[in-house]
C-alpha cells in the first residue's frame, strides 16, 4: 500500500488528488503516526524528515510535481523500473502517450505546435527517455521531430497502430495509436527532410482559402514554406495579402470561361 505521510499541505493535496484520480489504494498518516502493517511505499515532501519502517520504499515529492511522485510510487509498488517512452501519432492535433515501462501514465491530444514543449515537460526528470513518432502525416511529423530537443527520437512504422473504435470510443483513436507507437521499435532519426507533393501543396492552399476572409489562396512558394514549418497559414496569408490571389474557378456562363484560370501550373 502507498502511505502519504507529510505535514506539507501542498504536497498532501496534490499527491492525494492524483492518487484518487487514478483509483490507487492508499492511506494517509501524520509523519509521526503509526504505520500500517501493509505499508510498502511512503510519499513525503522533498526535504522532509520522516522516519519510515524498514522495507518501505521512500518517494520524495516536489510540491509542484505531484504527478511525478505518484508515478514513482506506483512504479515502486509494482517493482517496475521501466524506461519513459513518449509515443506520438502525428497530425494537426497529435495523440501523445507517455509510458513508464508497460504502464501508460499520461495521455494527451494537443496542437502540433505544442507537441515538442509537451514532450520536454513529460521527460524533464526522466532518466534515458525516448520519443517514438509514427511515420504518417509526413509534413507535420517532420516539424515535430525538428522541434524536439535533447531526447532521442525513433521513427516508427505506424501501420496497424490505430485500433478499431467501437461505440462510444470516438476521439480516442489518435491517443491509442500513440500508445501502440510507443511500444513499437523504430529507426533513430534526428531530422526528416520532406519535399511536399503537389497534392500536399494543394491541400495547404485549400486550407489557406478556407481561413481567408476574402477567399484568397496563398501561392505555391508560400505553401512550401508552410509545409516546411517556416510559416503558419495565418502568417502566409498576411505575407500574401498584397499579392494577386488565386480565385476559385466559377461556373461557366453561356459558354464564357472568363474567370476560370485553369489548373495551377505550380502544381505540376
Amino acid at each position: 500500500m502507498i502511505v502519504v505521510a507529510t505535514d506539507d499541505f501542498e504536497v498532501y493535496h496534490g499527491v492525494v488528488t492524483e492518487l484518487r484520480d487514478r483509483g490507487v489504494d492508499f492511506t494517509t498518516i501524520e509523519p509521526d503516526g503509526e504505520w500500517p502493517d501493509e505499508a510498502a511505499v511512503a510519499v513525503v515532501a522533498a526535504g522532509e524528515r520522516v522516519e519510515i519502517p524498514d522495507g518501505v520504499d521512500l518517494v520524495q515529492a516536489d510540491p509542484e510535481r505531484p504527478r511525478r511522485a505518484v508515478e514513482a510510487a506506483i512504479d515502486a509498488l509494482r517493482g517496475e523500473t521501466g524506461r519513459t517512452v513518449v509515443g506520438i501519432d502525428p497530425g494537426e492535433r497529435p495523440g501523445v502517450a507517455v509510458l513508464h515501462g508497460e504502464t501508460v501514465v499520461a495521455a494527451f491530444q494537443v496542437p502540433a505546435a505544442e507537441a515538442a514543449d509537451l514532450v520536454a515537460r513529460e521527460v524533464e526528470d526522466a532518466p534515458d527517455p525516448l520519443v517514438r513518432i509514427g511515420d504518417g502525416a509526413r509534413l507535420v511529423g517532420s516539424r515535430v521531430i525538428d522541434d524536439i530537443e535533447d531526447v532521442p527520437v525513433e521513427l516508427v512504422d505506424e501501420t496497424g497502430t490505430t485500433p478499431y473504435l467501437g461505440s462510444g470510443a470516438r476521439g480516442m483513436g489518435d491517443v491509442l495509436a500513440a500508445t501502440n507507437i510507443a511500444r513499437r521499435e523504430g529507426e533513430e532519426i534526428t531530422s526528416r527532410d520532406i519535399e511536399p507533393t503537389a497534392g500536399e501543396l494543394t491541400r495547404i492552399k485549400d486550407r489557406s482559402r478556407e481561413e481567408s476572409e476574402t477567399n484568397r489562396a496563398i501561392d505555391a512558394d508560400l505553401a512550401r514554406r508552410v509545409a516546411a514549418g517556416e510559416l503558419t497559414i495565418e502568417e502566409a496569408l498576411a505575407e500574401h495579402g498584397g499579392e494577386p490571389s488565386e480565385t476559385r474557378p466559377g461556373p461557366a456562363r453561356g459558354g464564357d470561361a472568363e474567370g476560370d484560370s485553369g489548373p495551377d501550373p505550380t502544381d505540376r
